[in-house]
Order: C-alpha cells, then structure tokens, then sequence
C-alpha cells in the first residue's frame, strides 16, 4: 500500500489578536499591556520562559499601537530615531548593548512608548555597559507565568486547528496526560502529528500519536494536565 508523501510546506503560526488565548498566567501582562499611561518612563518588559505568548502579545500590541516591530538580533549600530512607539523582541539577546542603550535613551527623548521582551527580567540580563544596566534597572517588568490546564488544553486545540487536523476529544486528553507542561511542547506535537497523519495517510488517532510522540518526554514523567486551574480573565487589553 503506498503511502501519501508528506510535501515540505511551511507551518507559519499567527499572531493576530483573535488567535491568542487569555488566561490567568497572562492577565497582568495583558492588565499592563492596557494601561500605558501607567508605565514608568514609558516603558515595559514582559518577561517568562520560551512558549508563553511574549512574542504573541508584543505583536498584538505594537499592531495596536502602530509601533515599530523590532527584533533585537538585527538591532546594530545605531538604529534611526524612533517616530513612533517601539516593540522589541528578544531584547535579552541584543548582540550590541550600544544600540540598544541609544534606541532606549532616543525613544525618551521622544517621549514614546517601549515594550521590551525576553525570557528573564531586564535587569538580569548580562549587560557590562553601565549607563545601559541602569537603565534596564528601571524598566518596569511583568511575568507571563506558566501555563494552566486550560490554557493548555486550548492552546492545543488551536494548533490541531491551524493544521486542519481532526482530532478526537480523548486523544487530546491522552496528549496532554503525557506530553511536558509547556507550549513548546504542543507545538512540536502538533508538527509531528501533522506530518505523520499526512505520510501514513489517516486521521490521528492514540497509536499514530504515540509512534511519533515517545521521545517528547524521554523520562516519562510528564505531569498529566487532569487538574483545573482558575483560569478567570482581567478585562482590558484583549
């Protein structure tokens, strides 16, 4: 029986403000993100671990204010003045703590907004420049905390979505009673399904998902997602 060859098109997840999911471990980052008025010398920083929807919130954001979209990893020399406000991404990889020291002072100067992301707090990062270290000291910072069930349980639906894939109800609870607790996680899980489930040619069901998802947790320790956290919303930014 031959089998359907699984064509190598690119996955690109959206980051529109209606895909992204709202939960208790993001609602003072999304209270913060409403309130700029509130934010000292017009700045923030959201902060957490990889897979937590920094990235996705920053981008809701800047789309909401028409804020230029940065990413640290091209942030060199000296960048232009900024005329409007200003999003960055992994600003706790900048590769040159000068630019990232004018585009901070410049944006002051020009009295706008700037909303920083990376995975630890500002004034963690490893900066040897002094003028820059005291300025990351004052940023203003917000955690995006780690994932809830229902979120969790969500964020996978969402992804088995994007990819058109058919899933059943209790082999997404199987998922999650195995795979690690973080988005990351999901994502690859979801990749993987999505190109076996188009190679064998059949829907995804509890055996195709575990021939390709036994090394996602080599330990076997997974913490299974059976317990309901509180997951209630602040109102405000979405």
């Amino acid at each position: 029986m031959s089998r359907q060859l699984a064509l190598p098109f690119p996955h690109r997840p959206g980051f529109s403000r209606g895909s992204f999911i709202p939960a208790g471990s993001n609602a003072a980052a999304r209270g913060w993100l409403a309130r700029t008025a509130d934010w000292p010398d017009r700045r923030l920083a959201l902060w957490g671990e990889a897979g937590r929807g920094k990235t996705h919130l920053l981008r809701v954001w800047a789309e909401r204010h028409g804020a230029a979209l940065l990413d640290a990893a091209a942030l060199r020399s000296l960048p232009a003045l900024p005329q409007a406000p200003v999003a960055l991404d992994d600003a706790d990889l900048c590769p040159e703590a000068p630019a990232l020291l004018h585009l901070l002072n410049a944006a002051g100067e020009a009295g706008v907004l700037v909303l920083l992301a990376g995975r630890t707090p500002p004034a963690r990062w490893p900066v040897k420049l002094a003028d820059l270290r005291s300025r990351l000291r004052a940023v203003a910072t917000v955690e995006i905390g780690p994932p809830e069930d229902g979120l969790l349980r969500a964020l996978l639906a969402s992804l088995l979505a994007e990819r058109q894939l058919a899933v059943a109800p209790e082999v997404q609870d199987w998922l999650l009673a195995r795979l690690p607790r973080s988005a990351a996680a999901l994502r690859e899980a979801a990749a993987r399904l999505d190109r076996a489930s188009l190679a064998a040619g059949r829907p995804v069901g509890r055996l195709l998902a575990a021939s390709v998802l036994a090394d996602l947790d080599p330990s076997g320790e997974a913490e299974p997602a059976g317990r309901t956290a509180g997951s209630s919303c602040e109102p405000g930014f979405l």
